[in-house]
């Protein structure tokens, strides 16, 4: 029988936040904000760098998929580890040490002389990460302790997530136009330098007061299991989904996530408390976040090729390009706490899903000829709903939770972000590869094509143009090839956004059933006799509702 606290309402009030700390929470927010922006702008930053990557570095294509998915790999392993280390020695701590690590690895990273030792800096940067996303939102979730006010703030913090996946490819484009790839590095020192400067005097520390005991084995099983899933994941598309390095992830993460369940559930001191998962406000969040992500990943990762491959357009041009979706989401995801305010987190997030799905749907009627302007209408609408969804739904998270536990809640936020957005590129970037390999095969007699470059041009649509550029191919018809290649790839495409829309009306359908439409907070009491007033400085923790409200 386990031993392990129980939260009730009988509880004493938390020690109260430091009147200083709640007068500067707007400029913390803004330093955590700084602090994201980092690490997702570095998500979308690298891929404008990879061409002069295979160039400069001479790295394989294999060698060149482990420097995207090496930090990947790394950083959602850790996730519940440092989240669950922020609560105990100190999230301040942690958020400064993750933002060193950051640094020091894109240094290291600017200055790899070879693939293996960028490939090794990546994970080092990875580590870094870790530390530093579940921390934001963690310290976030203490400062603001009015629900109304922590709302709007993770609206902030989300807007600010948006922003950083549209600029990166900008300044990347920006950089290279001037300098090397290395300048995709570089340039995290000085933003890190600066994060570092304003948390010293604007991010208080706070931690669990219980100050519990570690769990080294569930931190352990948790990275085997989540990084084990991850690499089956990532390598699936490649190497197959059936090959023996797959089918041995997927069955060392199965057991690994299995086990970690099993030891939380048996421990005194758990890692992750999975009792948070009866609270259906908590699990229907990140259910919605996960299959959103999934989706909204899916999309990006096709629409980036859909942009180069099919349009021409350059990697600065793609970025520029895409701002209209950056700004779209920057404007609505701060609106949706207002928006909540209104009309109920349930209303909001189910109306942000549908959107999303609606905007998928339009994508996939997308034709190799369509305008800019028809595209990034459909794309500004999906960058609407992921506003509406995304900031609701991380409060949901967030806000279901008792505040000491807040770095662990934060981490499985971020956990179902990554999983659920390299979910999506792997299900169905391989959905769409099914879909365009199988056309280049029924074309590949009728332009000429060798055995060999009909394997080459199944591999990507970016291989079928080179194979086409070049005059000594002896392809009959070269243009009429790029036509015929490109068609077949908008087919997947468009084919993958009705594969990701299904999913997204899944989430509706749980966000709708499960989603409180104005719930309780579990860190206020909204219950207390009227001659008794708290501030939002002195707000008590009651448990999480382990029912419906």
């Amino acid at each position: 029988m386990s031993n392990r606290p129980t939260f009730t309402a009988e509880r004493p009030l938390e020690e109260p936040l430091d009147p200083h700390v709640h007068a500067r929470r707007w400029f913390t927010l803004v330093t955590l904000c700084i602090s994201l922006l980092i690490i997702v702008m570095d998500n979308t930053i690298l891929n404008v760098a990879i061409p002069k990557l295979i160039d400069e570095l001479h790295a394989t294509n294999s060698q060149v998929q482990w420097i995207v998915d090496g930090y990947t790999l790394v950083f959602a392993g850790l996730l519940l580890t440092t989240g669950s280390l922020g609560d105990r020695f100190g999230r301040k701590r942690a958020l400064r040490l993750g933002i060193t690590v950051f640094a020091i690895g894109s240094a290291l990273s600017a200055l790899s002389g070879s693939p293996s030792q960028l490939i090794a800096a990546r994970c080092l940067m990875g580590v870094g990460g870790a530390m530093i996303m579940p921390s934001t939102l963690s310290i976030l979730t203490n400062v603001f302790r009015d629900p109304k006010e922590r709302g709007r703030a993770i609206a902030v913090w989300a807007g600010f997530s948006g922003l950083g996946v549209a600029i990166g490819p900008v300044i990347g484009g920006l950089l290279l136009n001037h300098y090397s790839w290395a300048s995709v590095f570089w340039v995290n020192v000085p933003i890190a330098a600066i994060a570092l400067v304003l948390g010293f005097f604007f991010v208080p520390e706070s931690r669990d007061p219980s100050a519990p005991r570690l769990d080294p084995l569930g931190a352990a099983l948790s990275i085997v299991g989540l990084g084990a899933l991850l690499f089956g994941i990532i390598e699936g598309p490649t190497q197959g989904w059936r090959s023996t390095e797959v089918v041995i992830a997927f069955v060392v993460g199965v057991i690994g996530v299995v086990s970690f369940i099993l030891w939380e559930r048996h421990t005194d001191h758990p890692m992750l408390d999975m009792s948070f998962f009866k609270n259906p406000r908590f699990t229907a969040a990140n259910t919605a976040i996960t299959l959103t992500f999934f989706a909204m990943f899916g999309a990006m990762f096709l629409m980036t090729q859909y942009w180069q491959f099919v349009h021409g357009y350059s990697p600065l041009a793609a970025g520029v390009k895409l701002i209209p979706f950056a700004v779209v989401m920057m404007v609505v995801a701060p609106l949706s706490a207002r928006f909540v305010e209104i009309l109920g987190t349930k209303m909001i997030v189910t109306l942000g899903l549908s959107i999303v799905a609606t905007s998928l749907l339009l994508l996939s009627l997308v034709k190799r000829d369509s305008s800019y302007y028809e595209v990034i209408g459909f794309m500004c609408i999906l960058a609407a709903g992921m506003g509406l969804v995304m900031a609701p739904a991380t409060e949901s998270v967030m806000g279901s939770l008792p505040r000491e536990k807040a770095g662990v809640g934060s981490a499985v936020n971020d956990t179902t972000r990554q999983m659920g957005g390299a979910l999506g590129v792997a299900i169905i970037g391989t959905f769409v590869a099914s879909v365009y390999s199988s056309g280049i095969g029924k074309i590949a007699t009728e332009f000429g094509l060798t055995s060999s470059q009909v394997t080459s041009a199944k591999g990507s649509l970016g291989s079928a143009l080179t194979i086409a550029a070049d005059p000594n191919s002896g392809i009959t018809n070269p243009a009429r090839f790029v036509d015929r290649a490109s068609d077949y790839f908008v087919d997947g495409l468009t084919s993958g956004m009705r594969v990701g829309a299904v999913f997204v009306i899944i989430a509706a359908i749980v966000a709708f059933r499960y989603l409180p439409a104005f719930a309780k907070d579990p860190l206020a009491h909204h219950e207390l006799p009227d001659n008794v007033v708290l501030t939002d400085a002195e707000t008590a923790v009651e448990p999480a509702p382990v029912a419906g409200n």
